[in-house]
C-alpha cells in the first residue's frame, strides 16, 4: 500500500504475533482448537436451556444470552486472526477493521451491562427468594436484557466512528492481533489526549458501574447468606452465585487491565496475550464453569443425552 495515502483508503495491516514468528504456528493450533471447543460449549449451553424446560428460568435465560454473546464475541476477530497466523497475508479491509471495531467494542460493552443483571438476578434469587419469579417476570428480562444491548451497541456506536476518523498520516500498521481501540489510537499522528478522556469517562459508565453495582449486589447477597443457620442452605446459596462470580471475576479482572488506562502506557506484547485471553479463553471457560459447577445444567444434560420422557413437557 501507498504509504502517502490514509489507510482509509485501503487496508491495514494486522501486525499480531510476527515479531515472534516461531509462535505462530503453535498459536494457530491452540487457538483454532479453542475457538472450535468455545463454539461447542457454548452452542450447548444454548441448546440444553432452550430444550430442557426445567431451565426455563430467568437465570438460564440469561445465560443463554451471555453464550451468545461469548459466541459473537470470540467470532468478531478469531477467525481473522487464524487467517493471518495461517501465512503471510496480514492484511484486513478497513471496512473489517470497522466492523471488528464496533462489534468488539458494543458485545464487550454488552456483556458488563448482562453480568450486573446477573448479579441483580441472583441478589433477588438469595435476598427475596419468596418474591423471586414475582419480580424476575418475563417482562422485566426482556427489559433488562433489552437496556444491556442496547446500552452497549450505543456505546460502540459513538465509539468507532471518532476512532477510526483519527488522522493517521498514512500509517496503517496495527500493531495487534485485531482492531482494537488501544492499537487504533496509538496509531494516530494527533493529539490523542481528549478521546482518551472520552475513552475513561465511557469505560467508567458501562465497566465500571456495571462493576460496582455487582459488588453492591453480592454484597447484601453475602450478609444474608452468612444469616443462614443450615450449613447445606448457605452452601446451596454459594452455589447459585459461585459460577456467576467466577465468571465475573475473568472478564472484569482483564478488561480493566486492558481499557481502564491510556492508549500509551501499557506493554504492547503483554496487552496482545491479555486481550487474546479475554477474547478466546474466557468465552471457552464460561461453558465449562457453569456445566461443571451447576448440577442443575449437568441434569439437564444427562436427560436430554438419554432422551428423558419428560423434556420439553410442562
Amino acid at each position: 500500500m501507498d504509504g502517502t495515502n490514509d489507510s482509509t483508503q485501503g487496508n491495514f495491516i494486522l501486525l499480531g504475533f510476527s515479531d515472534q514468528p516461531h509462535l505462530e504456528r503453535i498459536l494457530f493450533v491452540v487457538i483454532l482448537i479453542a475457538y472450535l471447543l468455545t463454539l461447542v460449549g457454548n452452542t450447548t449451553i444454548i441448546l440444553v436451556s432452550r430444550l430442557d424446560f426445567h431451565l426455563h428460568t430467568p437465570m438460564y435465560f440469561f445465560l443463554i444470552h451471555l453464550s451468545f454473546l461469548d459466541l459473537s464475541f470470540t467470532t468478531s476477530s478469531i477467525p481473522q486472526l487464524l487467517y493471518n497466523l495461517s501465512g503471510r497475508d496480514k492484511t484486513i479491509s478497513y471496512t473489517g477493521c470497522a466492523v471488528q471495531l464496533f462489534l468488539f467494542l458494543g458485545l464487550g460493552g454488552v456483556e458488563c451491562l448482562l453480568l450486573a443483571v446477573m448479579a441483580y438476578d441472583r441478589f433477588v434469587a438469595v435476598c427475596k427468594p419468596l418474591y423471586y419469579m414475582v419480580i424476575m417476570n418475563q417482562c422485566l428480562c426482556m427489559a433488562l436484557v433489552s437496556v444491556a444491548w442496547g446500552c452497549g451497541m450505543a456505546n460502540s456506536l459513538a465509539m468507532s466512528p471518532v476512532t477510526l476518523l483519527l488522522p493517521r498520516c498514512g500509517h496503517h500498521l496495527v500493531d495487534h492481533f485485531l482492531c482494537e481501540m488501544p492499537a487504533l489510537i496509538r496509531m494516530a499522528c494527533v493529539n490523542t489526549a481528549a478521546i482518551e478522556g472520552t475513552v475513561f469517562v465511557l469505560a467508567v459508565v458501562i465497566v465500571l458501574s456495571p462493576l460496582v453495582f455487582i459488588l453492591v449486589s453480592y454484597g447484601y447477597i453475602m450478609r444474608v447468606v452468612l444469616q443462614i443457620q443450615s450449613a447445606s442452605g448457605r452452601q446451596k446459596a454459594f452455589s447459585t452465585c459461585g459460577s456467576h462470580l467466577t465468571v465475573v471475576s475473568l472478564f472484569y479482572g482483564n478488561i480493566i487491565y486492558l481499557y481502564m488506562q491510556p492508549g500509551n502506557s501499557s506493554s504492547q506484547g503483554q496487552g496482545k496475550f491479555l486481550t487474546l485471553f479475554y477474547n478466546i479463553i474466557t468465552p471457552l471457560l464460561n461453558p465449562l464453569i457453569y456445566t461443571l459447577r451447576n448440577k442443575e445444567v449437568k441434569e439437564a444434560l444427562r436427560r436430554l443425552l438419554l432422551g428423558d420422557r419428560d423434556v420439553g413437557k410442562k
